[in-house]
């Protein structure tokens, strides 16, 4: 039986909210490997210091949830305030993150490059308002019979990403290689694989290369495709999963090479299709005369031999 996300403000929306907050936080205890084919710029700390980072920015969106719910705000508010409201989370949760740790520069400015930024609206619709105040063609079923598993999808994504923004921002703000390995080795955060300068070079080349092929590639292919990479909590570690999702609005923000590669992906489905038809269709033919060559060849070549036998 499907369980479905309450669709309207009310008692039974609030337990689910807790209950989503408690199943998501047993997870923690999970080995939080990145189990994905990309790299995340949380794969840097150890399995102790991502179950700390989650549990801030659960306690930190808890916190957010209260306060919107608290002030009754309204979904036009919402919507209008969304990026504000996120960039404020970032910066509470990371500075709650530094706490933890000797490392107190201050950041003036936060990069909120997010994957599916556009989701975290949606996340917090269904946590304040419910399932009914979603988009009807966002996602691939009626906003009122959405199940409660993707609100958790959702919502463990979110917690992902956000860890994996907050350890970008550090990251971003230390600047090179030198002091992040000095930054891990005194604050003993290291994930064993990245031990060394020469790994954490390594790593952050490969993470400027994956960034920039996401960009330019993956990202227009998901907006292609109408389908979303989102991560998740298992108990495999971080594994990946795909979502069907449309982001009319992601369309509009493409630039021109976004746009070209866009439209090449039109072109080549309209084409490679009917060009496949018409090579299967002479590969048909040229294997018909080529059956038909051969079998007349070796005709002629017994009759040849059976005429010089009889001689």
């Amino acid at each position: 039986m499907i369980k479905y996300w309450p669709s309207q403000q009310s008692i039974k929306l609030n337990n689910a909210i807790v209950e989503l907050f408690l199943v998501t936080e047993k997870k923690f205890a999970y080995n939080l490997i990145n189990n994905t084919k990309y790299y995340l710029y949380i794969d840097i700390l150890d399995n102790k210091n991502k179950c700390i980072l989650f549990k801030i920015i659960l306690s930190e969106f808890k916190n957010l949830v209260l306060n919107l719910i608290e002030i009754n705000v309204s979904q036009k508010q919402l919507n209008y305030l969304n990026n504000k409201i996120f960039i404020i989370f970032i910066q509470t949760t990371l500075m709650k993150f530094k706490l933890n740790t000797r490392y107190q520069k201050k950041n003036n400015k936060i990069t909120i490059e997010f994957n599916n930024y556009f989701l975290v609206k949606e996340l917090i619709t269904y946590l304040i308002f419910g399932s009914a105040k979603i988009n009807i063609n966002t996602f691939s079923f009626d906003p009122i019979y959405t199940p409660y598993k993707h609100v958790q999808i959702l919502f463990e994504n979110f917690i992902i990403q956000s860890a994996n923004l907050i350890i970008k921002n550090i990251m971003g703000k230390l600047g090179n290689s030198a002091s992040i390995y000095t930054f891990l080795k005194e604050e003993n955060k290291f994930n064993q694989l990245y031990t060394s300068n020469r790994s954490i070079i390594l790593f952050l080349n490969n993470l400027k290369v994956q960034e920039t092929i996401n960009l330019y590639i993956y990202r227009i292919k998901s907006l292609y495709n109408e389908r979303e990479q989102v991560w998740l909590i298992s108990s495999r570690g971080i594994i990946a999963k795909y979502i069907p999702i449309s982001n009319i609005e992601g369309l509009k923000t493409l630039n021109e090479v976004q746009a070209i590669f866009l439209f090449w992906l039109e072109i080549k489905d309209l084409m490679i299709p009917k060009l496949e038809r018409v090579i299967i269709q002479i590969g048909k033919y040229i294997i018909y005369f080529i059956v038909n060559f051969l079998s007349n060849l070796i005709l002629l070549l017994i009759r040849v031999v059976i005429f010089y036998l009889s001689k």
